[in-house]
């Protein structure tokens, strides 16, 4: 069984914060990871969200024409997702020529079986800006739950789909300006509430979805859906072809799901391979479709994307897993990248390796319900767990072993009773540790791999082999050469959390990481052999101290 992999899409409009990060692109990543290394077939699919009002404004803002303002900052998210080691196969663009064929065809497949409707629009209309304002540039009170900066498609803080006339008293989230017109114009809108028996249908087949997927699915359907406008008057986007709506262009939800089949034929087609995406998005092959993203993404997931697939041709893939997360918070209040409130990833990389903030994010992901990210809690994060268990350890032993024996892992020793408990312990953690990965059920995952890490440290201090090294030079010489294989044990494990640091331990030890398989294939005792030469490495792992710990609280805030 193949596996295909799609995070939800970063916009374009700037650089992205770790809210962002943590609720998409990196627990994709560290599955993909993951699965790579059980040795099956993964297509890794993600690309920047480019069409709709936000990307023309920031463009605007920044003196550019939008087409060069798209192409510029697609260079930037990619660059920072790199460096925070984001493996995906093809990190493509909603803006190309692949997604703009795609996206038509889906829709006149829609048309022709009859799930697109026409009719006439009241769209607002700013005076202040001179412009049409897309619905997210519209804000208001939330009729549903009082809050008073809901966007005009959606309120963050219920999640409620909204349409901008369902606000209570709508300003223009650009200028404030409440000198607001309803114009009317012509715009075509997906049958929602045709298609809604055969998706709820699908919903309720589901068994693979966390409860915060299909919550927010059967929320929506439960309330009915409804017909859901899928154009707006824009230049830059996929236009609409249909004689007489040529001044349309898709609305950016209706086409950036469909980014995800674009940017796998991107991919192909780069590869000289133009029908291989086919197989990846065409029901009944071997694909396992696995989508990750943040809730506010949920109901266009489980309900919109697929309604859009279902109803244009029925041989199209859909989903079977639709893994969603809460909210990170910054000091309990939100990340915001219009706000610039919170660690933005850009600044994240010039503090601290990619690896500090992998680990935290996923010891902390948002997964049952929304975490906060302070900077005491990061420190501790990376003094406790990476610098003071998993660093330690490997540091102890290497340095250990070069100082009293040379560069050299051991021979000598025969394993007893605490190697075997150790083992029998590990394995439990492992096997513990795999099936939670492969049910995306990361924080128990981490939580394991943390035990995992304090078994190493216990089986030394409890076996004491620099005590051994006076008394008893072949017990000695079993322990360090059994931590040595716990080096590689945890690097195997902890290899799709922390990339970087667990290569360096792998490779200290003549291992390649681009090879390195299961965790489970680590288990013994002699993978690592006597008279392997090891390279002796310098702390991976540097403590943040509480002076550094109040210059971050000054210089980001600490929700005072």
């Amino acid at each position: 069984m193949r596996t295909l992999v799609t995070s939800a899409l970063p916009y374009i409009n700037g650089i992205k914060h770790l809210g962002n990060l943590v609720g998409s692109l990196l627990p994709s990543d560290v599955y993909v990871r993951f699965l790579r290394q059980q040795g099956e077939e993964v297509l890794f699919i993600c690309g920047t969200d480019e069409h709709g009002a936000p990307a023309e404004l920031a463009a605007e803002a920044a003196g550019e024409p939008v087409e060069a303002y798209c192409a510029r900052m697609y260079q930037v998210q990619a660059d920072i997702y790199r460096r925070f080691g984001i493996s995906c196969d093809h990190f493509g663009r909603s803006s190309s020529p692949q997604n703009h064929e795609l996206t038509q065809q889906i829709f006149s497949q829609l048309d022709a079986n009859g799930y697109i409707t026409r009719r006439t629009l009241k769209q607002y209309f700013s005076h202040a800006e001179s412009r049409y304002l897309a619905d997210r540039y519209i804000m208001g009170t939330c009729p549903h739950c009082g809050y008073e900066k809901a966007r005009g498609d959606q309120c963050e803080n219920c999640t409620r789909l909204l349409d901008p006339e369902d606000l209570i008293e709508p300003r223009s989230a650009l200028s404030g300006s409440t000198e607001l017109e309803l114009k009317e114009s012509e715009h075509l809108f997906l049958d929602l509430p045709k298609l809604q028996p055969i998706v709820a249908e699908w919903v309720e087949k589901q068994t693979q979805w966390p409860d915060i997927s299909k919550q927010i699915a059967k929320k929506w359907i439960n309330e009915g859906l409804h017909e859901r406008c899928i154009t707006r008057n824009l230049k830059w986007g996929v236009p609409v072809p249909l004689e007489g709506l040529d001044e349309l262009v898709f609305y950016v939800w209706f086409d950036a799901p469909i980014g995800y089949i674009g940017m796998t034929r991107e991919l192909f087609d780069a590869r000289g391979e133009p029908d291989g995406w086919k197989s990846w998005w065409t029901a009944g092959e071997d694909v396992h479709y696995v989508e990750v993203m943040g809730k506010d993404n949920l109901p266009f997931h489980t309900l919109m994307f697929p309604a859009m697939l279902i109803g244009a041709d029925a041989s199209w893939k859909l989903a079977d897993q639709i893994k969603g997360f809460n909210w990170l918070d910054y000091y309990g209040g939100k990340f915001s990248t219009s706000l610039g409130h919170g660690v933005f990833t850009d600044a994240a990389l010039e503090l601290y390796p990619a690896d500090y903030w992998r680990y935290y994010l996923m010891a902390n992901v948002p997964e049952s319900s929304d975490s906060t990210f302070t900077w005491p809690l990061f420190a501790n994060a990376v003094n406790k767990d990476l610098a003071g268990t998993l660093g330690n350890f490997v540091n102890r032993i290497f340095q250990l072993c070069e100082r009293k024996l040379g560069r050299e892992v051991p021979s000598g020793g025969t394993p007893g009773e605490a190697e075997a408990a150790l083992i029998a312990q590990c394995t439990e953690a492992v096997e513990s540790y795999e099936a939670d990965m492969r049910k995306l059920e990361y924080r128990s995952a981490m939580r394991t791999l943390r035990a995992l890490w304090t078994y190493g440290n216990r089986y030394v201090d409890e076996r004491a082999p620099w005590k051994l090294l006076k008394t008893d030079p072949e017990q000695a010489a079993l322990v360090i050469r059994t931590a040595f294989n716990l080096v590689a044990l945890f690097a195997a494990a902890s290899l799709p959390i922390i990339p970087d640091s667990a290569s360096k331990f792998l490779r200290a030890l003549g291992l390649d990481p681009e090879s390195v398989g299961s965790a489970k294939d680590y288990l013994g005792l002699d993978v690592v052999k006597a008279g392997t030469a090891f390279e002796l490495l310098p702390p991976t792992f540097a403590q943040i101290s509480d002076e550094d710990v109040a210059a971050l609280e000054e210089r980001f805030g600490n929700g005072s």
